[in-house]
């Protein structure tokens, strides 16, 4: 019982998994801001252009 708890304890394996989800999830947020960003820029000039057309 004494040895399977010491290597509990020492086992990292879920920490480093804890990890690359968190980088995963930074990752995604920046991906989604970026990209709301660029939408309504995007949307404003297809705006511009229309109503230059008309």
């Amino acid at each position: 019982m004494r040895r399977m708890m010491a290597n509990f304890l020492r086992d990292e394996t879920g920490a480093t998994a804890i990890e690359y989800c968190l980088i995963a999830c930074g990752v995604s947020l920046a991906i989604i801001v970026a990209v709301q960003g660029l939408g309504t820029t995007l949307n404003g000039r297809y705006t511009e252009v229309s109503n230059a057309l008309k």
